[in-house]
């Protein structure tokens, strides 16, 4: 479990972090998220100690690491498990000397190394690739072998600072895959620092926004994309470009409690009116579908009926406000000649 409270990083009299309040449960993802500038690498450098906070503490597995120093520090940092943005492999090393290194340096007996080596490179896929070097993989497979190494001194938590970033989306998708088994077989706490939605939605389970050295937002991810028009909660689920309709009243939906898979169909049959899906981004998040779109309806339809016909299946609807937006005429309607 890590548990951050209070944290506080300045340099000089420049503050870069301010009042970080920020707990992730035992084997959970967090992910945070926010701006360049924001504080982001900041953040990942205190939890594991690279950086020593001002002020406030940061918890692991019941433990302050803000507070200890020497062997006690030494000890607790074990525990953490980093994997950075560029793998930071040694180039004269093959993958699997790389992932021996922790092992070596703790004195680990040779024939324990060569054992949890081969172990480690399995685990993620990497086994035939043991004796290649850094030269010769790609970003994704040193990522995995970077991955490995963090995990050689059984962390109970594992710090990613950006590993996906600028990994292409097969090796990205594999990546996160490896972090959440990693979550479900091991019970491993992940901490995610990123920049990339995707990412988010893809695999955590807590999101904390941090902007201007603080946490402005945070919340189980499901709740935050279902509860509110935040910042936070659009960049998770953006709404894709949509053009005007002529003849159709343009609304904007967010699936907040739908149970229902038809929801969409009984909506239209209760306004006794056809409902034109003209853009739409729906996935799962908590086992349950999240979501938002914008669709057309029949502009006769009184306001508070429809908000209160979506509101009954759990989906809030408003008028999408006025845009200087090309218009389309709608299906069956000729377009109107300019005056």
């Amino acid at each position: 479990m890590i548990e951050i409270s209070g944290l506080v990083k300045a340099y000089g009299p420049t503050t870069v972090l301010d009042g970080i309040e920020l707990r992730v449960d035992d084997g959970r993802i967090a992910a945070v998220v926010g701006p360049s500038g924001a504080g982001k690498s900041t953040l990942a450098r205190c939890v594991n100690l690279l950086e020593r906070p001002t002020a406030g503490s940061v918890v692991v597995n019941g433990v302050d690491l803000a507070a200890s120093s020497g062997r006690d520090l030494r000890r607790a940092r074990l525990q953490i498990g980093t994997v950075f943005q560029s793998a930071n492999l040694l180039r004269r090393l093959t993958a699997a000397q790389n992932v021996a290194l922790p092992l070596r340096q703790q004195k680990v007996p040779d024939a324990e190394v060569r054992r949890r080596v081969a172990e480690l490179l399995e685990r993620v896929g990497m086994l035939h690739r043991a004796n290649h070097y850094p030269s010769q993989l790609s970003g994704g497979q040193r990522q995995r072998i970077g991955i490995a190494r963090s995990l050689a001194l059984r962390p109970s938590v594992l710090l990613s600072d950006e590993a996906t970033s600028g990994l292409d989306p097969d090796a990205t998708r594999a990546i996160l895959g490896l972090l959440t088994e990693l979550r479900d077989d091991l019970g491993v706490t992940v901490l995610v620092i990123t920049h990339e939605m995707d990412v988010v939605r893809s695999i955590a389970d807590h999101v904390a926004h941090l902007d201007h050295g603080r946490i402005v937002e945070q919340g189980a991810v499901a709740d935050v994309v279902r509860r509110s028009d935040s910042p936070l909660s659009s960049a998770l689920l953006p709404m894709p470009p949509v053009v005007d309709v002529v003849g159709l009243a343009t609304w904007r939906l967010r699936i907040e409690d739908a149970t229902s898979p038809y929801w969409l169909a009984e909506v239209g049959r209760e306004l006794g009116a056809d409902v034109a899906v003209l853009a739409a981004l729906v996935e799962e998040a908590g086992a349950r579908p999240v979501g938002r779109l914008t669709v057309g309806l029949d502009p006769r339809l009184e306001t508070a009926t429809v908000r209160g016909s979506f509101a009954r299946h759990g989906v809030v609807a408003e008028p999408a406000e006025p845009r200087e937006l090309h218009a389309v005429p709608a299906p069956g309607r000729e377009k109107e000649p300019a005056a």
